[in-house]
């Protein structure tokens, strides 16, 4: 519980101070390790609040990072029941 605690606040830190890319490889590092890491999504969220711009070739989309962790973190747990090393 500790670890993930520490590994959360260093996620913040990363959303915060660090590129992009590297918040982005944290995050899918992060919801391997962990069980159901929706923190990523939470801090991504927090990102776009911060950061975001409408994008133009998205149709004005803001939220594009927090749609994508999100969808992603869903498509990972479900491929992670798939794998036979993974713990159930």
């Amino acid at each position: 519980m500790v670890l993930r605690i520490l590994a959360s606040l260093g996620f913040l830190v990363s959303i915060l101070y660090f590129p992009f890319w590297l918040s982005v490889i944290l995050a899918f590092g992060m919801a391997l390790y962990f069980s159901i890491f929706w923190e990523a999504v939470v801090l991504f969220l927090l990102s776009d609040l911060l950061f975001g711009v409408p994008g133009a070739g998205l149709g004005g989309a803001t939220y594009i990072s927090f749609t994508i962790s999100a969808l992603g973190l869903i498509a990972l747990e479900y491929f992670k029941k798939k794998l036979k090393f993974y713990p159930k």
